[in-house]
């Protein structure tokens, strides 16, 4: 009887939602994570999940052995990931979940050191600018850029990205250059999705007094670099970050505008799952990505 195995396959169903989706995170059997949880309810003489048709929650006495349980497993394998650490360094696999763009455009060059470093970690790299489920989809930590939503998640910010509004000269040959916010209203804007309205095409004037501008929308789209081809296209004004639009100016593609008026910058932090100790790999792993980036990135240089 592997009472480790046991309460891995409680944790498993309760964050997977299902024993279907718990036995494919675990690459076992529907019906062999059934057992092991039915296993671990006999040994403790008490029901730890309500099952219907339609869902599966967890009862009081599951709820707090659940918690106990998460914490548990989290120690075990830092212990194993302390000692294997002093013989053979990290090991183990690395999920993580980060943006498209800043993914292809940035990530890369500090994934690929990483893996040099570390020969024993296998990682797994889901690039998407949806916002994952970390706890759910089974993700070691996320990438995320931007003001952050309420969570339980477990945040560690690793820098920040500027904001700058920019256009083609094409367009402003077209349509003159905005010299104020409030001029934005009478052009074309071009809108990340991801993003609110109002945080897109947010402003402060020297006093430090918020503006918002409202230019006409003709593109909506959740993918920042779409919409920086799309600006340099001449279909209209972008508002983004810089570690898309940086290599934009220096090229000559795009042009900085409203250069009087400051954007707040957004930040760029490290989420991971609430409730439990963080893996030793992950944890070097963030230490690896705030020194990389930091509140000067290395995309800002010379702009």
């Amino acid at each position: 009887m592997d009472r480790f195995a046991d309460i891995e396959a409680l944790v498993a169903v309760v964050e997977a939602g299902s024993f279907s989706a718990a036995g494919e995170r675990l690459g076992v059997a529907k019906s062999m994570v059934s057992r092991r949880v039915s296993q671990l309810e006999q040994r403790l003489g008490s029901r730890l999940l309500h099952r219907t048709t339609r869902r599966l929650a967890l009862t009081e006495a599951g709820r707090h052995f659940y918690q106990r349980a998460v914490q548990i497993l989290a120690d075990l394998e830092d212990a194993e990931q302390g000692a294997a650490a002093e013989v053979t360094g990290l090991r183990g696999a690395l999920r993580l979940a980060a943006p498209l763009s800043f993914g292809m455009l940035h990530l890369c060059d500090v994934l690929t050191g990483f893996l040099e470093l570390h020969p024993a970690i296998e990682l797994h790299l889901d690039l998407n600018d949806r916002s994952v489920n970390l706890v759910e989809e089974g993700f070691d930590l996320a990438v995320r850029i931007g003001d952050l939503e309420d969570s339980t998640l477990v945040a560690r910010r690793l820098g920040s990205a500027r904001m700058v509004t920019c256009a083609s000269r094409t367009y402003l040959g077209r349509h003159g250059a905005p010299r104020h916010p409030d001029e934005l209203r009478r052009h074309v804007g071009l809108q990340y999705t991801n993003m609110s309205y109002r945080r897109q095409w947010e402003y402060a004037d020297s006093d430090g007094r918020a503006l918002h501008a409202q230019p006409q929308l003709r593109m909506h789209a959740n993918n920042g670099e779409v919409l920086a081809r799309a600006a340099a296209a001449g279909i209209g004004i972008t508002a983004g970050p810089t570690f898309i639009l940086a290599g934009y100016l220096r090229d000559g593609r795009l042009e900085r505008i409203l250069t009087g008026f400051n954007q707040p910058a957004i930040g760029i932090h490290a989420l991971t799952p609430p409730g439990r100790l963080v893996p030793r790999r992950v944890q070097v792993f963030i230490e690896y990505l705030a020194d990389r980036i930091g509140e000067q990135p290395y995309w800002d240089a010379g702009l």
